[in-house]
């Protein structure tokens, strides 16, 4: 698939629904996170990167470590100020705030699916086989 960019787009985790998603792919988004942010209205995809921290941060969040096909290796959720372990099969890191991705499906094992509107759709159906990110 093509490279990645900075943008927007939806995210798909289980059944219909569609939850807004920031993709940060550039240096400068992946390193600014959610840092200096009070909140997220959905989540943040940090794509090329298989760990996170949140000190600077100004609230809890739900982190999800994703392999290559877009399968969720694990969820846990992060207070301010702690370092994130290291994901050795992850590729991409999912971020909401804490206790939104539950709601989400967003659980070990799942796969989620991000639709992005400048290019194709990565990641693979929730259910099922899916194509390569």
């Amino acid at each position: 698939m093509g490279k990645w960019k900075d943008g927007t787009g939806t995210l798909a985790a289980s059944g219909d629904s569609a939850v807004p998603l920031e993709v940060a792919a550039s240096y400068r988004a992946r390193r600014r996170g959610l840092l200096g942010r009070d909140g997220i209205a959905g989540a943040l995809l940090i794509v090329r990167t298989n760990s996170v921290h949140t000190f600077g941060m100004r609230f809890a969040i739900d982190v999800a470590y994703l392999d290559r096909s877009f399968r969720v290796l694990s969820v846990v959720t992060m207070r301010p100020g702690r370092l994130g372990m290291l994901r050795p099969r992850g590729r991409h890191v999912l971020e909401a705030e804490a206790g939104a991705m539950a709601g989400w499906g967003v659980r070990r094992g799942a796969r989620v699916r991000v639709d992005l509107p400048e290019g194709p759709t990565r990641g693979g159906p929730t259910e099922g086989p899916t194509r390569g990110g």
